[in-house]
């Protein structure tokens, strides 16, 4: 082997033993496994190495030989978006070991569940009080004539008769509650 001197911007001299190419920072991966990183490294692209704990989560949770046998199945065209997908399915395993992103899929569509019964009974609440809106401005009409019957049509005075007052509330915990025994009833 022989020695190569290299000379560094400030004047130093840094030396180099042989002649092999200066080596490129170890991907998270192999900086996490301790090996090298070879140029044709399957994890490198994916997992940088300024960015550790996406490499060490997948890997707790799956395990490198199971990430590498898999990103080598998967075309290289949807191996960003595969990475993607065990970096986001690890971080939920590790949040809920038991369900994953399953239970957070679930969390969320109990959420829009119950948003789209408050918007129901929104929607309703605004019918009832446009009702009753139509009823006063048709009894005002009628009686602001001076006949009984008025001047507008009689259905309209006769068939307005006062809208109870419904309001209706959603107990929110009853229906967690309700949601929840539904999901484990299966």
């Amino acid at each position: 082997m022989t020695d190569v001197v290299l000379a560094v911007a400030d004047g130093r001299a840094a030396g180099r033993q042989g002649g092999s190419p200066p080596s490129t920072p170890p991907c998270a991966a192999c900086k996490m496994l301790r090996r090298r990183c070879s140029p044709g490294c399957v994890f490198a692209p994916y997992f940088p190495a300024a960015e550790p704990h996406r490499f060490a989560c997948v890997h707790k949770v799956f395990g490198a030989s199971n990430i590498s046998k898999l990103l080598q199945e998967v075309p290289v065209e949807q191996r960003g978006d595969a990475v993607s997908s065990l970096v986001y399915e690890a971080n939920a395993r590790v949040r809920d070991p038991i369900y994953g992103c399953v239970g957070a899929i679930t969390s969320l569509q109990r959420q829009v569940e119950s948003l789209q019964t408050q918007l129901a009974l929104a929607q309703a609440e605004m019918v009832r009080l446009r009702m009753a809106q139509a009823c006063a401005a048709a009894r005002r009409i009628g009686n602001g004539n001076g006949s009984s019957s008025g001047g507008g049509s009689p259905s309209s005075t006769s068939d307005c008769k006062p809208t109870p007052d419904l309001h209706v509330a959603v107990d929110q915990p009853s229906m967690m509650e309700l949601e929840y025994a539904r999901f484990w009833s299966y």
